[in-house]
């Protein structure tokens, strides 16, 4: 996988391409400007604003490194997204398992990183992707309707824990590095959601849940559940 080279950057490889396209084109606007007889105070303002996307691009795609802080993990599940738990709750899972599931749900901001991190080590069993609509990724039906992506893993001790990216009312794109048969590890990315978006992880029903509702949660740092 690409994976160990991407953990590398300072700047997500998803961001790289879109970084240079505005850059290059807020570039050639304010040297446009800037040649302009009537060039006055509002090119500056129009250049401060172009700093500004570019640094807020920048921050958006930033790739911080994170190592999960214990090497304890035959049990636990770790937070794979950097966000704000938004649902727990037992769900009839459709796509998947097609039994009952312990679902915890993380709504990511346009401020949250949007790396998504495998929560469990083991091995990749499936991965899909759904076409959809586009709801507000906070939105309960965002995980059945809107474009989505699955990713079932079982660790070393039988269990299987399935992920689903989704993307949100801003997010167009769900990127989705692993395939079947991949290991994952919890220190590894697993994907990536462009803007506002969502991901939902699966547990089985008997799992110890160790987050709260509204609670801020970060990847590869924060536990989210431990399996039985």
């Amino acid at each position: 996988m690409e994976e160990t080279k991407m953990n590398k950057s300072i700047i997500n490889s998803e961001g790289r391409g879109t970084i240079l396209l505005v850059s290059s084109l807020l570039l050639v606007i304010n040297l446009v400007l800037l040649l302009t007889p009537a060039y006055g105070w509002w090119s500056y303002l129009i250049l401060a604003v172009s700093v500004f996307i570019l640094l807020f691009l920048l921050y958006f795609f930033r790739n911080p490194k994170r190592h999960f802080p214990s090497e304890d993990t035959e049990k636990v599940v770790v937070s794979p997204a950097d966000g704000t738990v938004v649902t727990i709750e037992e769900v009839d899972e459709p796509d998947y398992f097609k039994d009952r599931r312990i679902v915890i749900s993380i709504f990511m901001s346009v401020y949250s990183v949007h790396a998504n991190w495998f929560p469990v080590n083991g091995t990749v069993k499936q991965v899909s992707h759904q076409s959809g609509n586009f709801h507000a990724a906070f939105k309960p039906k965002a995980s059945t309707e809107n474009e989505r992506s699955l990713v079932a893993i079982e660790t070393a001790d039988g269990h299987e824990v399935m992920l689903r990216q989704i993307a949100g009312a801003v997010a167009r794109r769900v990127v989705t590095y692993c395939k079947p048969g991949d290991e994952s590890s919890i220190d590894n990315h697993l994907g990536f959601i462009k803007f506002g978006s969502r991901v939902d992880v699966y547990l089985p029903v008997d799992s110890l849940v160790c987050v709260k509702l509204n609670q801020k949660v970060t990847g590869n740092q924060t536990i989210l559940a431990k399996l039985s």
